[in-house]
């Protein structure tokens, strides 16, 4: 059954499959919070497949893993994330982060009163993180409803299968439709993301 926000994106749209929007296997908007833990997550994993990587550091350190993600990364140090199967630039990866949050150069408390651009200015400094990772955060992390990830395979293959009956479609093509989304471009996105593949992802 479609929500009260899917309903409204389909009463704007014309989409060759509007099924797309709101059919997600009667399931809520998946888009939900999550602690801190999802930013580590996000370069441990990858978009599709979650990596064993996690479930070892949690063995190392036992269930509260899942709330401590960057002290858990300060303390374990390099040669065991190396040990959990972690590639070098992984870990390096990692090691920022948390030298980032550790040091306070980033604050997340402030996350909420930034806008979506600033959040991912900031969090683009930090190696390994790019602006895909940031949106991914905006969305999943902060709820922000109006957020576009252009460089999103899983978008534009449903904007195309959607709207272009198969065909290739461009950024700037799908900036164009998404204009009737707003500001529920997050809630859109996650909609056709569950069009291709109704098992929600966890970030």
């Amino acid at each position: 059954m479609a929500t009260p926000r899917a309903r409204r994106l389909r009463r704007r749209e014309r989409v060759e499959k509007p099924e797309a929007i709101g059919d997600a296997g009667g399931r809520r908007d998946g888009i939900e919070g999550g602690n801190g833990s999802k930013r580590d997550r996000s370069v441990v994993r990858s978009n599709k497949v979650a990596s064993s990587e996690q479930g070892e550091l949690i063995a190392f350190h036992g269930r509260r893993a899942e709330e401590r993600g960057v002290e858990l990364a300060l303390e374990a140090g390099a040669d065991k994330l190396l040990a959990c199967g972690l590639s070098r630039r992984k870990v390096e990866c990692l090691a920022d982060l948390a030298g980032h949050f550790a040091s306070g150069r980033i604050l997340p408390a402030q996350w909420q009163t930034m806008a979506d651009e600033d959040v991912i200015s900031e969090l683009t400094q930090i190696r390994g993180i790019g602006r895909w990772t940031a949106e991914m955060l905006l969305i999943f992390n902060l709820l922000r409803p109006d957020v576009l990830p252009l460089d999103d395979l899983g978008l534009q293959r449903g904007v195309s299968l959607g709207y272009r009956n198969g065909r290739k479609v461009s950024a700037s093509g799908i900036r164009r439709i998404s204009r009737t989304w707003a500001p529920w471009r997050s809630v859109a996105t996650w909609y056709l993301w569950r069009s291709l593949d109704p098992l929600p992802v966890e970030y």
